[in-house]
């Protein structure tokens, strides 16, 4: 390696791409056309950037594997940055796999932290927590350590383990002041915000309230019976009903748990639950059938009594009933959640991400535009979205992650 392709390394490496532009901007050659590529993508050109370090991986002659596999890791930080979710993992992990026979520690650390990353963008935090544990972050140099340790954060704010996050941010913290890349110590400080902004909100006995992530762990760690409507599940205690398949039974018991010591009236019920705007006798048959099916997926949980005007939910033991939701509802949260990130996503990527299919997501993001909080950009397979500000709505770190994992 020449004495400018190492000086332009140095630079992209202090977070100065500008820099290392000036020293390789006009060389061609398959080092150069690599380091210009993470030039470029450091600058947000990130169309330009792919180009040019897939012309550089094709540069690289066949003993070369180990440049070659970089420009992968390259490709893929940029397709991750990119929200191309789309790319196959064994791509990346057969990168890694040359990097480290070829004692790249470092280059193959960043691989799995870049691996880590995806899967935590996919909401797939099984996976994220199982690759974590494999993983030794040691090779990683600060300013990929403060990356990694947000990544690390990421995965236990959606878990709702707070104290974890909290030592993870600090490690974050830490790195990047020792990196000494501005915009990285801001995005840390920008994650750390989402400890001290509403997480959820809390209603009880008629009245609402915001809640910090902290206080939803505490909450969801009670003995409270919480119907949560950021999962669609009924839990108390350890034990978790998913009725996340099951809409019309969680609206009517987070109708019954709104209502709570009182009943709720079956008018109530039905407009809720049913969108009746006029109920007649085949829309009381329904509510019968509705609520024995309810009664019977909260039995160890709560009863569910008949009232002369409606019915009443009867939580076992001495237990106080709350409902959990989103600080901001809207009936396309998730898609906005993810939006929230600040940057531009495809359809097909916010697919992957909410684990639904491509046309549900495309009307989702029409009505959000139509009610100016998205906005597209670029056409056909090139179009992406981004959100407009939405004060006091949850970023995709604060996602629900699955029950089942739980």
């Amino acid at each position: 390696m020449d004495s400018l392709i190492t000086a332009g390394a140095l630079s992209l490496a202090a977070g100065d791409p500008l820099g290392a532009l000036n020293l390789v901007a006009l060389r061609d050659d398959a080092p150069a056309l690599a380091l210009r590529g993470i030039a470029m993508a450091q600058l947000g050109d990130l169309d330009r950037a792919k180009a040019l370090l897939a012309r550089a991986a094709r540069a690289f002659g066949p003993r070369e594997a180990v440049a070659r596999a970089r420009c992968v890791v390259a490709e893929a930080e940029i397709a991750l940055v990119s929200r191309d979710l789309g790319r196959p993992q064994q791509t990346l992990d057969a990168a890694r796999t040359v990097l480290a026979e070829h004692g790249d520690r470092v280059n193959a650390a960043y691989a799995g932290y870049l691996a880590l990353r995806r899967l935590l963008l996919l909401g797939r935090l099984d996976e994220a927590e199982a690759r974590r544990a494999a993983f030794d972050p040691a090779p990683l140099p600060p300013a990929a350590r403060a990356a990694y340790e947000l990544v690390v954060a990421g995965i236990e704010i959606r878990r709702l383990r707070t104290a974890p996050a909290r030592a993870a941010l600090a490690n974050a913290a830490r790195a990047a002041a020792q990196a000494g890349i501005p915009p990285l110590s801001a995005e840390v400080e920008a994650v750390a915000r989402v400890l001290t902004t509403p997480a959820a909100r809390l209603i009880a006995d008629g009245n609402e309230r915001l809640l910090l992530l902290e206080e939803v762990e505490a909450l969801l760690a009670s003995p409270s019976l919480v119907v949560d409507a950021t999962r669609n599940a009924v839990r108390a205690g350890g034990a978790i009903v998913s009725l996340d398949r099951r809409p019309v039974l969680f609206a009517l018991a987070r109708v019954l748990a709104e209502s709570w010591p009182g009943d709720a009236s079956r008018t109530d019920l039905l407009r809720r639950a049913f969108r009746a705007r006029q109920a007649d006798d085949s829309h009381r048959a329904r509510l019968r059938v509705e609520i024995g099916r309810t009664r019977a997926a909260l039995r160890g949980l709560a009863g569910i009594h008949a009232t002369p005007n409606g019915f009443r939910l009867m939580p076992d033991g001495d237990r106080e009933v709350v409902v959990l939701a989103q600080p901001i509802e809207d009936d396309h949260a998730a898609v906005l959640a993810l939006l929230g990130d600040g940057e531009a996503w495809a359809s097909s990527a916010l697919a992957l991400a909410l684990g639904i299919s491509q046309r549900s997501v495309q009307r989702a993001l029409e009505r959000l535009a139509e009610t100016g909080k998205a906005q597209p950009f670029g056409r056909g397979r090139a179009r992406r979205w981004v959100a407009a500000s939405v004060p006091g709505f949850p970023t995709g770190l604060l996602l629900p992650s699955p029950l089942a994992s739980r």
